[in-house]
């Protein structure tokens, strides 16, 4: 899996990675959704990856995320960030996920 983090999205993320003491991970958030496959994909703040996650390669930022949510997603994707909005989007070349990923810190 691999993601592409948009220089507006690179401006709005480098502050909080900035320090290097936490990292990103590409949640698919299942909580309250009834069922696995209507979760919705979130960006988290961590400190370090569980050991159920992997590592995942991103340009520039690398990011953690769960192997067995991976069937979700395409392998390769795109976040942005939209300044007017205050709201990160979640694309690939083939859909949209989300225009409205949300960043949660832990």
């Amino acid at each position: 899996m691999h993601i592409t983090f948009t220089p507006s999205a690179q401006s709005a993320l480098s502050p909080y990675l900035a320090d290097g003491t936490r990292k990103l991970k590409l949640l698919y958030d299942t909580e309250g959704c009834g069922c696995v496959v209507s979760g919705v994909p979130a960006l988290q703040l961590i400190e370090n990856g569980g050991p159920d996650d992997a590592l995942g390669a991103g340009d520039p930022f690398e990011f953690w995320y769960e192997p067995r949510f991976e069937v979700f997603f395409e392998p390769r994707l795109r976040v942005d960030y939209d300044e007017k909005r205050y709201a990160y989007s979640l694309k690939s070349d083939g859909q949209i996920y989300t225009t409205n990923l949300r960043l949660l810190q832990s």
